[in-house]
Order: structure tokens, then C-alpha cells, then sequence
């Protein structure tokens, strides 16, 4: 199964549009998206044009009304920190960096997603591969975002601008 971990969108709609485009055409099965998603419109457009199951935390920056994410049944919410099993595999997911070793408090996992700082970036917390897809939204650097094979168990990180 392909899963895309995107973040810090910051209302880049175009940007937002195209890697919807990209994932359907790589038949890519659910979304992590750990945060910074930022208004309505954005949440929208994200929770419309994904038919599979999106994970959602939140970012530090989102102007979305909580309520509005009840329309979408697509979109599982979790709040400011997730631990999730996908394909026998536990994922935490957060925003800010400082915020893993509280996923990690909530139980071992085998990877975690983060974003906020808008670099894609790759780390070891204790044993647990932190990952970093950087800003999907193109703020201060090039727009990427990352897909987990998860038969292959690897994280490919995926520039937009080259797709």
C-alpha cells in the first residue's frame, strides 16, 4: 500500500490540487497529514478530493473550524497527537518536533511523521525513525511531500515541482 505524508500546506491550493492529482493517478491509499492544513478552503479541497481515509493532527497555524471536519468521513481527526496501526505497523504523527517524545509516551512506535519546520528531514528518536516530509505548500522551500511503500517499508521523499 502507497500512503502520502504531507504537511504544512499553508493554503497553497494549487499545490494542494496538483499532489491530489499525483496521488490519485499512484493510487495512493491514505494520507497522514500532520498538520498546517490552515482554512476552511484548504480543508475543503483536501477532504473533497481524497476518497480514502486521511489521518489529521493539528498544526500550530489552522484557522479551519473543528466542526467543519464532521463533513468529511474521510477524515479521521486526532488532535494534536495520533498513534494509529496501519498494516501491523504503529505511526505516531504530530506537528512541531518537540512534540514526538509525547506521541512516543502514548507507546512504542514504528515510525513517526512530523512537520513544522518545512524541511524534509529524517532522524532517530531512541529506536523510533522520526520523518519529516517537509512543506507541501512550497514555504521557504521547494514543495514536497513523502510516500510510504508499506510492503517495502521504505519513505521515499517526493519533490513536487518534478512531478
Amino acid at each position: 500500500m502507497k500512503v502520502a505524508i504531507i504537511s504544512d500546506i499553508h493554503d497553497n491550493l494549487v499545490n494542494l490540487k496538483k499532489f491530489l492529482h499525483w496521488a490519485k493517478e499512484n493510487v495512493v491509499e491514505q494520507i497522514f497529514c500532520t498538520g498546517d492544513v490552515t482554512n476552511n478552503e484548504s480543508l475543503e479541497v483536501l477532504g473533497a478530493g481524497f476518497e480514502s481515509t486521511i489521518h489529521l493532527v493539528k498544526g500550530n497555524v489552522e484557522i479551519y473550524h473543528e466542526a467543519d471536519l464532521k463533513k468529511f468521513k474521510n477524515i479521521k481527526y486526532y488532535g494534536k497527537l495520533a498513534r494509529i496501526e496501519v498494516n501491523k505497523k504503529i505511526i505516531g504523527l504530530c506537528h512541531e518536533p518537540f512534540l514526538i517524545e509525547k506521541v512516543l509516551k502514548l507507546g512504542p512506535c514504528d515510525l513517526v511523521f512530523y512537520g513544522h519546520t518545512h524541511k524534509p528531514w529524517e532522524t532517530k528518536v531512541n529506536r523510533t525513525k522520526a520523518i519529516n516530509p517537509g512543506t507541501l505548500g512550497g514555504v521557504f522551500t521547494k514543495a514536497t511531500f513523502a510516500i510510504w511503500d508499506t510492503a517495502k517499508d521504505e519513505v521515499e521523499l517526493k519533490i513536487l515541482e518534478l512531478l
